[in-house]
């Protein structure tokens, strides 16, 4: 896995330090569409969309353990210190990673002919080349980027501003900034909750029906809640809305990442990057313009209003998907014929 071991520690300048760290990001960007690739090789069609919930469900958990464990090395030994034990242990990872997993079930050795036909794939034949020119000409392409840059604008909110609008915008000490670690909890929460969920109503219901109505109910919810936090006069009320909306989106995380499977198929990696890349523009979109608007106008609820606009927008986009339809047929091998995915 790219993206996990970090040469920060050796820098000697700030502006080293930011291509150090520019160049951490590109490598760490294939993490999550490398990812798909795995769970649509390695879990079965009925279980991928649980299989997202418990990635993203332990990326949080991992978030939430993370200062706990930087601070007292930080504290003790210097801030280098931190990314050498980082970086050492994404090194080892690495190694270890490489040594023990194979791209293809049928390449691991143990893997049984049942655990095979479980998975629910044939042998697989040469990889199909994307092509881009079609790719990006495609309705439904441009559709799930959008919906997905519409619930990620919103994280660029929790990543850049979160702190400095319940200080600032809420009146917040330093001391109750603890309080902000109860969004880990949820969001750990409705990322595995809308795993399991997104597999349950795909058996009970199909799949169309339950990509289309987790993705609205959690779009749509994550507006609702930010409206109440918006209108809340009670900043601990409003830590609450925010971090009900925050689940909201996140419910509907899983359900996405596994739509990338279904309509991808075998570039199901290669679809999740096209939704990485509008997620964290839009997620640095909403970081200068939550800025933007409170440096001229003085108001930390009136940012809120494009972000509750672009939820209803990506609820009501959801809403068209079709997830039983190929972006690229031509790549269809004889596994994938029946037209059912995860």
């Amino acid at each position: 896995m790219v993206g996990l071991h970090d040469p920060s520690g050796f820098v000697s300048n700030y502006y080293i330090l930011l291509l150090v760290r520019f160049c951490f990001g590109v490598g760490e960007a294939g993490a999550y569409p490398n990812s798909s690739a795995v769970i649509g090789r390695w879990i079965p069609a009925a279980k991928r969309t649980r299989a997202w919930g418990t990635v993203w469900m332990t990326s949080q958990i991992g978030a939430a353990l993370s200062p706990l464990l930087v601070v007292p090395i930080q504290v003790r030994y210097g801030w280098r210190a931190s990314f050498f034990v980082f970086g050492t242990t994404g090194l080892a990872w690495s190694v270890t990673w490489y040594l023990w997993f194979r791209d293809s079930p049928h390449e691991k050795a143990g893997v049984t002919e049942q655990e095979l036909r479980e998975i629910g794939i044939a042998r697989e034949s040469e990889p199909h080349a994307v092509r881009w020119g079609k790719a990006l000409r495609l309705p439904a392409m441009w559709r799930m980027a959008a919906i997905c840059a519409c619930y990620a604008y919103a994280q660029g909110f929790f990543q850049a501003w979160l702190q400095t609008y319940l200080v600032r915008g809420r009146g917040f000490t330093e001391a109750a900034l603890l309080f902000s670690s109860f969004t880990y909890l949820i969001r750990a929460a409705a990322n595995a909750l809308g795993g399991i969920a997104g597999d349950w109503l795909a058996r009970q219901h199909g799949l169309r029906k339950a990509r289309r109505s987790i993705g609205v109910a959690g779009q749509g919810s994550a507006a609702l809640f930010f409206t109440a936090a918006v209108l809340s006069p009670s900043g601990k009320w409003a830590l609450l809305f925010i971090s009900l909306a925050y689940g909201g989106y996140l419910f509907q995380q899983p359900n996405f990442c596994a739509l990338c499977l279904d309509v991808g198929r075998k570039n199901a990696g290669a679809v999740f990057g096209v939704m990485n890349t509008a997620a964290n523009a839009a997620a640095a979109l909403c970081a200068v313009v939550f800025g933007t608007i409170v440096g001229r106008l003085g108001n930390y609820n009136l940012p809120f209003i494009p972000m509750i606009g672009l939820l209803c927008l990506g609820a009501l986009l959801w809403m068209q998907v079709d997830p039983i339809r190929e972006l690229f047929p031509e790549s269809l091998t004889p596994a994938f014929a029946t037209g059912r995915s995860g």
